[in-house]
């Protein structure tokens, strides 16, 4: 009797309302990451400027 109590009790337990919390491990990661994208956008622009300066150099 006491493991069919002890039984119903831990199911009971393990039915919860609270949905458990996922930690935010990599959330920091991701911010750099993002931060990184940003960047490599802007030097990728820049990049594109300047060749454009230089063909258009060389054309003249």
């Amino acid at each position: 009797m006491k493991y069919l109590l002890l039984a119903v009790v831990l199911l009971l337990n393990a039915c919860g309302d609270s949905p458990p919390t996922t930690p935010k491990i990599a959330a920091p990661q991701r911010d750099v990451l993002e931060k990184t994208k940003g960047v490599e956008q802007v030097l990728q622009k820049e990049n594109e400027a300047s060749q454009k300066k230089i063909s258009e150099m060389d054309g003249k």
